[in-house]
């Protein structure tokens, strides 16, 4: 016996009705929850190894370090590629793993590879810093501190001390850190005469300050009959306290500090710094968590900047760089285009049906699929991205096709003169294969998207199981809501004969046209699907489209040897270049560091913000163009685009055991890149000769 589950709504209505109240207060709970970022929180098991050496070569580290660690590594199980980054100082390796790894193994593994080989490492270095890379963009708010009483020394500690505390509070925060500005430093510099006149070098004298200034604990002990913790304080409370150090001399004899060299509260030299459109500026950028909502963070930190403002009225606030604007932007848009979508497809519903009753039916099919797909993106731990949306916007007409074909056949078959109550139990029952059948197809075309592999499939996991999950809503709606509506919410018109319109008649001939030449309605299929499928040569391929998000970021490299005065010179004066566009507002320069990536003087990070696209005719690769242009005419600096994750739009590894060859391959396929129309910024990450001081000992001299 067939089981006609709608017939059953039918006769049952309390328990569907009480199943999609459910399902609907779920997914409002739910929706008000999921989280609004840009792209899809993607897990990518990436871990990087950082190892600083303070004034190492590159070529020093290369072989005392990096192939050390790159050895240790390409012995962990599930390592895809290993990429090592060398500057002076420092040596990052990054290990992709596969996407089937776990993270957190990742990490402990790579931290055991590591340790392994540490006794073979210079002894000198820094401890090694292991880490997963999050692939969540770079940071989504950058603001501004400015205060006419305060020296910049006193802004950057506030911005430290005060407002990264504060906002590391915020739900959703991974990090905030103050961009430019200055530390606080206490200096102590001898005097060469003092100090020869007295017998002591200066290392001596460093040695002696930096083990008598300093709070140490000394274990625990019995004092009284107690058991107390013994620690010794001897670290110096204000600069009077450490300038009356005793240093101990030769000979038993001992001397002030500040009778053999100068102390001073000062700053240390900066090794970076912020500017915003030409000013000096300290500065803090806010990065989100993984998962966490940019539109939630965003709107707590800005909560929270607002307090700050009240409570301290001296300090002037101001954001500097938001990419939220164009998350928030859209998710408008994706919702603006799902209400105007559903309102169509209602509107197309109700001139076909012309019945207000049946189209009211017909509607309500789709908030009853949509909202239920809410709580199943929550519980597959999805948020509202450009992915999702986009699945659920394309899925809107989609939503009601079941419905209107089941209200469709319970309205043919109220005009034979049946109630709507007979009407509904038949007409749904007649059509019900056919209804299961094409949410089936649906499902099956769309659900395997969701299981690609590599990159790409963790990004469209979210679109095909979005679908999915929403159509195979719809058909609940379709087999249990649609027919129940219809049952008890329809009036009988009685019987009427409907007859055929001028549309309906020319579809009539040409059916009939098509039937009497098969052959060439077959060959004109036919020519139309090869035609389509040539014509896909025609589009521009990618992963995703060109986004004018009317903000953009370029990277200018100085030549090595450049200190930050120069790299401040050359930004100011690319700055005024770039702001002379009409359609750029504001530019905003981190010097000494790639954003996301290395630390040096000679690198800054320019954000250019432009216009609203509403406002400008030039589209943001357009704009992108001519600041790239602009930039070529600075001499002597190496300059590109960056993408909002801090990475390229193209990427070519050169490869090879010599590795002057591979610089000169690496030269080559510049040059020869550069010339093609299609490509701007075009630069090698091969490094750059650099000027140093060479010191070779004579053996025999200093054997003696």
């Amino acid at each position: 016996m067939r089981l006609n589950i709608s017939a059953w709504a039918i006769r049952n209505p309390i328990a569907p009705l009480v199943l999609f109240l459910v399902l609907v207060v779920l997914g409002l709970v739910s929706f008000r929850g999921l989280a609004v970022t840009r792209m899809p929180n993607v897990d990518v098991p990436i871990v990087s190894v950082t190892i600083t050496q303070g004034g190492a070569a590159p070529s020093e580290l290369q072989t005392q370090v990096t192939k050390w660690v790159e050895d240790s590594i390409a012995g962990v199980r599930g390592v895809k590629h290993i990429t090592s980054a060398i500057t002076e100082g420092a040596s990052v390796t990054t290990v992709e793993f596969r996407l089937e790894v776990n993270t957190d193994r990742a990490v402990n593994d790579v931290k055991d590879a590591v340790s392994k080989i540490r006794i073979n490492l210079p002894r000198t270095i820094d401890e090694p810093v292991i880490q997963r890379v999050e692939i969540t963009g770079l940071p989504i708010l950058i603001y501004g501190v400015t205060s006419p009483a305060m020296t910049p020394a006193d802004l950057s500690w506030f911005v430290e001390d005060k407002v990264a505390r504060t906002l590391q509070g915020v739900k959703g925060v991974g990090g905030v850190e103050r961009v430019g500005g200055v530390a606080r430093e206490i200096r102590i510099t001898p005097l060469p005469d003092r100090l020869l006149a007295l017998g002591i070098t200066a290392a001596d004298v460093n040695k002696q300050v930096r083990v008598t200034s300093a709070d140490l604990a000394g274990g625990r002990g019995e004092v009284g009959g107690r058991e107390q913790s013994i620690r010794t304080l001897a670290a110096s409370r204000t600069i009077r306290d450490l300038k009356a150090t005793s240093i101990v001399l030769p000979g038993g004899r001992k001397v002030r500090l500040d009778d053999l060299a100068t102390v001073e509260d000062s700053i240390e030299e900066p090794r970076t710094f912020a500017r915003f459109n030409g000013e000096s500026v300290v500065a803090f950028s806010v990065s989100r968590g993984s998962g966490a909502s940019d539109a939630e963070v965003a709107a707590g930190v800005e909560k929270k900047i607002a307090e700050f403002a009240q409570g301290y009225p001296d300090i002037q606030f101001q954001e500097i760089d938001s990419s939220v604007a164009a998350t928030r932007g859209s998710y408008a848009s994706a919702m603006h285009t799902l209400m105007e979508g559903a309102a169509l497809a209602v509107i197309v519903v109700f001139l076909f049906l012309r019945d207000w009753r049946a189209t009211l039916i017909a509607a309500v099919a789709l908030p009853l699929s949509v909202l239920p797909t809410f709580w199943a993106m929550d519980a597959l731990g999805f948020t509202l991205n450009g992915i999702s949306l986009l699945a659920i916007t394309l899925v809107t007409g989609i939503l009601v096709d079941d419905a209107i074909v089941e209200i469709e056949n319970v309205v043919r078959h109220m005009r034979m003169g049946k109630s709507p109550y007979r009407a509904s139990i038949e007409g749904a029952d007649e059509i019900g294969l056919a209804v299961i059948a094409i949410t089936a197809t649906l499902i099956a075309v769309f659900a395997p998207v969701s299981f690609m592999g590599g990159i790409a499939g963790r990004y469209f996991i979210q679109f095909g199981l979005t679908i999915a999950v929403s159509v195979f809503m719809s058909l609940l709606v379709a087999r249990l809501i649609t027919p129940l509506l219809a049952a008890y919410f329809l009036r009988d018109h009685g019987h009427a004969e409907e007859r055929e319109g001028p549309v309906m008649r020319a579809y009539t001939r040409l059916v009939g046209w098509s039937v009497r030449h098969k052959w060439i309605t077959l060959m004109v299929g036919l020519a139309l699907f090869a035609g389509s499928i040539v014509s896909t040569k025609l589009l521009p391929s990618g992963f995703i489209p060109k986004q004018d998000n009317a903000r953009t970021l370029f990277m200018i490299e100085l030549a090595p040897g450049a200190r930050l005065p120069d790299t401040i010179a050359v930004a100011d004066r690319v700055v005024e270049r770039i702001r002379a566009l009409p359609e750029v507002t504001s530019v905003f320069v981190d010097g000494g560091r790639q954003a996301g990536g290395k630390k040096e003087t000679r690198l800054a990070t320019l954000i250019v913000n432009l216009s609203p696209k509403s406002e400008r005719v030039k589209r943001q690769w357009t704009i992108e163009s001519e600041i790239a242009g602009l930039l070529a005419q600075e001499p002597d600096i190496r300059s590109w685009t960056l993408r909002d994750s801090g990475q390229r739009d193209l990427a070519l590894v050169v490869s090879g055991p010599d590795v002057d060859v591979v610089t000169e391959v690496a030269a080559r396929l510049q040059r020869d890149m550069a010339a093609i129309p299609h490509l701007v910024s075009v630069m090698s990450t091969a490094p750059l000769n650099r000027t140093e001081v060479r010191i070779r000992p004579k053996p025999g001299a200093a054997a003696d």
